[in-house]
């Protein structure tokens, strides 16, 4: 690796300085990491539905070990900041929250993201203030690194059953006083909710495109006052229907037209490392 993680954290922290709105892109495995950097993309994060599926497992099913084990092979992969879909902290607790802050930077993430969400479908959201404080811990974690780790707040409401953005909006306002450096509501139904959102808060936004009639341009969401857009699962899921397309073609037709339409091995190897 020829950029330091120190450096990979500064240029994190310039991106979402710089005016505009810029794209961080969402791997999920090495090999998709390589081939998006070499597209030009600034900065790479994580997917936990993603990272799941390449296990052959349902989002929010994976371990904090096989986590971080994913995100270690995107960030030694390519000389960009990463950052790590960190779901809810891997355990409720503060503390968890914490710890897996501090375990996300051993394996060379940059920044990393804690969400309000239990896992619970009984109760799919930790009360405002049981939130907040899981921020603060996470935050303190991030804190105490030897590098300015992005530490992103998630609120899941409009994922969650609770799409009620005034709610939304309190707990975001509730992370960014807790000191998390960047937002995200993950769902948000228009860009006027986008708009009410980031009017509301000081610190960036984070807009997560992938669902479908939910996702603008990258033009509509600067306009909206995002800074930083991602991608959750939906390139993973677009590399998944040609899988599937490709097969079908094949197992129904025993036909190979896909072939036609493949990228050709050289053009592939040419991101990948010798």
């Amino acid at each position: 690796m020829s950029v330091s993680q120190a450096d990979k954290a500064k240029k994190l922290r310039a991106l979402h300085e710089a005016p505009g709105a810029f794209v961080i892109a969402n791997p999920w495995d090495a090999g998709s990491a390589r081939l998006l950097a070499g597209l030009g993309f600034q900065a790479l994060a994580t997917s936990s539905g993603a990272k799941a599926g390449v296990l052959g497992k349902r989002d929010g099913k994976v371990t904090r070990e096989e986590a971080l084990a994913n995100a270690r092979a995107i960030a030694e992969a390519v000389d960009l900041p990463v950052i790590g879909d960190l779901e809810k902290g891997f355990g409720d607790s503060p503390d968890a929250a914490a710890e897996t802050i501090r375990q996300a930077a051993v394996v060379g993430l940059v920044g990393g993201s804690i969400e309000d969400a239990t896992g619970n479908k009984d109760a799919p959201l930790f009360d405002l203030e049981t939130a907040a404080v899981r921020v603060k811990a996470a935050v303190h974690a991030a804190h105490a690194l030897s590098f300015p780790f992005v530490l992103t707040a998630r609120a899941e409401g409009f994922l969650r059953g609770k799409p009620d953005l005034d709610d939304v909006i309190r707990r975001l306002q509730a992370f960014e006083a807790a000191g998390a450096d960047v937002l995200m509501a993950p769902g948000l139904p228009d860009l006027a909710a986008v708009k009410k959102v980031t009017s509301a808060l000081k610190k960036p936004f984070n807009f997560m495109v992938g669902i479908k009639g939910r996702s603008f341009s990258k033009a509509e969401l600067e306009a909206a006052g995002v800074k930083r857009i991602s991608l959750a699962t939906s390139l993973y899921r677009a590399a998944m229907t040609g899988l599937l397309e490709a097969a079908k073609e094949v197992h129904d037709h025993g036909t190979f037209g896909y072939l036609d339409r493949s990228m050709p091995t050289p053009e592939l190897n040419a991101f990948m490392k010798e």
